[in-house]
């Protein structure tokens, strides 16, 4: 079990050296699964996870990551998102592979809705810009994580992409994220079940209730999109004790879906009785993590009382006031 705790320092540096990038985690603090069916949901950036990706000079085009350190042409099929990435990425950044290594780190537990894939991605596009000399921070960035995206999920929203390229809250909708800018700083502990979610599933799930009860589903959706609006406005003002008691109520309709789980409900009511002003699941759920909101800066007592409840790693972040 392991705590990591963002600073300021470790907001986003847009002066990476040459061939290197890092893009950070992403949470979900309202809109899982009514998204997929075009209604807002807000997000923020998980600065103190994050995904890094480095060239070096080698024989071949190589990649190297925990799973697999080889040529690229041997590459098992669970690589071939982070592949995707680096072929659209060189050929739109007019950069040829070469006898280049590409090596990927990332310290984002996979399947667990905090957008590991887009996050490694984002990386490793990051890292083929700056290898080609230019700035990766451009409109085609999100188009080239999407790009990746489609390989590892299918038909993805596209909030994983928008928010691991964030420096802030958005609002996402139907393919376009809106800063959200935020009164106060809150403070959230994320904490890790320790099994592994499975977005596709879970969406299949909603997807057989909403036609065998589409009052229950759509009532649910259209409920989740009010509270995605409001704590949008709650995020500006500053008002914390609203926007975890929108976070609570989330939390209950997403149960009502049947995409929680026991693992998860377990710490959300721990996070309750901890003081937490509000906590759900984060992500597709069936697993995964919980996102709770802290009553202070101070998370110490939280994450502690996380852990105790079963919580595998808990980690934090910041969402700071800004205009």
């Amino acid at each position: 079990m392991h705590a990591s705790t963002p600073s300021p320092s470790s907001a986003p540096d847009r002066a990476e050296a040459s061939g290197t990038g890092r893009a950070h985690a992403k949470s979900i603090l309202i809109g899982e699964h009514a998204a997929v069916y075009g209604a807002p949901a807000v997000a923020i950036p998980v600065h103190g996870l994050r995904s890094h990706a480095h060239f070096d000079d080698g024989h071949e085009p190589w990649l190297r990551t925990p799973l697999y350190d080889g040529p690229v042409s041997g590459a098992p099929e669970a690589l071939a998102p982070v592949i995707t990435a680096w072929r659209h990425a060189a050929e739109r950044f007019g950069l040829a592979p070469g006898r280049r290594v590409l090596t990927v780190a990332s310290a984002i537990p996979i399947q667990r809705g905090l957008g590991s894939s887009a996050a490694v991605a984002a990386a490793v596009i990051d890292a083929v810009a700056r290898e080609a000399g230019l700035d990766p921070h451009t409109s085609t960035r999100h188009e080239l994580i999407q790009r990746a995206e489609t390989v590892a999920h299918g038909n993805p929203s596209g909030i994983d992409a928008a928010t691991v390229a964030a420096d802030g809250p958005i609002l996402f909708q139907r393919g376009t994220a809106t800063p959200i800018a935020t009164g106060a700083p809150l403070s959230f502990v994320i904490a890790d079940t320790g099994v592994q979610g499975s977005t596709a599933v879970a969406i299949g799930l909603v997807r057989s209730l909403r036609e065998s009860n589409p009052r229950h589903v759509d009532g649910a959706i259209a409920r989740l999109t009010e509270l995605a609006t409001d704590v949008a406005a709650r995020l500006e003002a500053g008002s914390a004790r609203e926007t975890g008691d929108a976070m609570s109520e989330a939390h209950e309709i997403l149960r009502s879906l049947g995409v929680s789980a026991d693992p998860v409900d377990t710490l959300v009511r721990a996070a309750g009785a901890a003081g937490a002003l509000g906590a759900k699941l984060t992500g597709g759920g069936l697993g995964g993590c919980v996102i709770a909101l802290s009553p202070t800066v101070d998370t110490t007592e939280l994450q502690l009382a996380l852990r105790a409840a079963g919580a595998a790693a808990t980690w934090t972040t910041t969402v700071e006031a800004r205009a």
